[in-house]
């Protein structure tokens, strides 16, 4: 995984050089960003952070809309199926990559949307209220095998709940899991204590975590992190090869134009990899990785396939206790 970060991340040279003055008189009204998740989560804070400043760069009015539902599925259908070229989807791999192979009832077809470029990686962390007595993956496991562990996620099928579907193959982990319309309310409701687990992208958790309501067991990348040194990775702790995170990307309808998707794409580029908002994503774990249009889809795809092999594993697991 960490050899596609350095492909996407070096991504889209070529197409930041390339002169706006080249391509079609686009945006001609204002564009709107459909975050499929509600406010506070990973995709809607990176949405809420580009707004001003891809507009500066367009000459045009951006509008975040949070159109939530169904793990992303309703506000991926509201680009897929936009009729203007003046739509476009923040979101990560749920409804990116998965729903496609996760769900065969989409109120769209898959090939309706496609990749613009990708923004930014962060881990998952996995944290359990502050009550629960376990400081470990294993002691985690260990404890829900007593009792099963209530576990918070974004969805049925979205990549928390796919990653944590991993954990509890490798260690035996009995969970059941509450899904939520987004990642904001997964955490907020085990930081309320409601529910006890969750894992979730970096960028909207670690908050959580420094304020002491959210107790921090492991991250999921495979080495340790400068931000956090004394965390633990969840691969360190008997998952080997653990890996999994959040991936935020921009999907567009299939349909809009191959200039206006690369005008789109360039803007993007160059408003992810600006110095501030670069160092922002950075301070909260977040690393910013680009790609073209092409590499966006091509990855993807192969997202899709690395999850479509951990839904074959898990089978029935995936609609409810694991």
């Amino acid at each position: 995984m960490s050899s596609r970060r350095t492909l996407l991340k070096a991504g889209l040279g070529a197409a930041v050089a390339l002169p706006f003055a080249a391509r079609a008189a686009w945006p001609d009204k204002p564009l709107t960003i459909v975050v499929p998740f509600p406010p506070g989560g990973t995709s809607d804070v990176i949405a809420r952070l580009i707004s001003a400043p891809l507009g500066e760069m367009l000459k045009t009015t951006v509008v975040v809309e949070n159109k939530t539902g169904a793990n992303g599925a309703i506000g991926a259908a509201a680009v897929a199926l936009a009729t203007n070229e003046h739509t476009v989807l923040l979101s990560d791999m749920s409804s990116l990559a998965i729903n496609a192979v996760m769900d065969k009832a989409l109120p769209y077809k898959p090939a309706q949307l496609a990749g613009a470029t990708m923004l930014a990686y962060s881990p998952h962390l996995l944290c359990t209220h502050p009550s629960v007595p376990a400081n470990n993956v294993l002691e985690l496991a260990a404890l829900s095998k007593q009792k099963p562990i209530n576990i918070a996620s974004s969805g049925i099928g979205s990549a928390n709940h796919l990653g944590a579907v991993e954990i509890a193959l490798a260690t035996g982990m009995k969970f059941v899991h509450v899904p939520f319309r987004g990642g904001a309310q997964s955490i907020a409701d085990v930081a309320a204590g409601n529910t006890q687990l969750v894992l979730n992208g970096m960028l909207a958790t670690l908050p959580l975590v420094q304020a002491g309501r959210l107790k921090l067991l492991g991250i999921s990348k495979r080495t340790r992190m400068a931000l956090l040194p004394d965390a633990p990775t969840i691969a360190e702790q008997g998952v080997k090869d653990f890996e999994s995170g959040t991936y935020q990307g921009i999907g567009i309808p299939s349909s809009m134009g191959k200039a206006v998707a690369e005008k789109l794409a360039a803007a993007l580029v160059a408003v992810i990899r600006a110095p501030d908002i670069r160092a922002k994503l950075a301070g909260a774990g977040a690393e910013v990785m680009t790609s073209t249009p092409k590499e966006t889809s091509d990855f993807l795809a192969a997202e899709a396939k690395r999850w479509s092999g951990l839904i074959q594993r898990a089978g029935s697991q995936l609609e409810g206790n694991a």
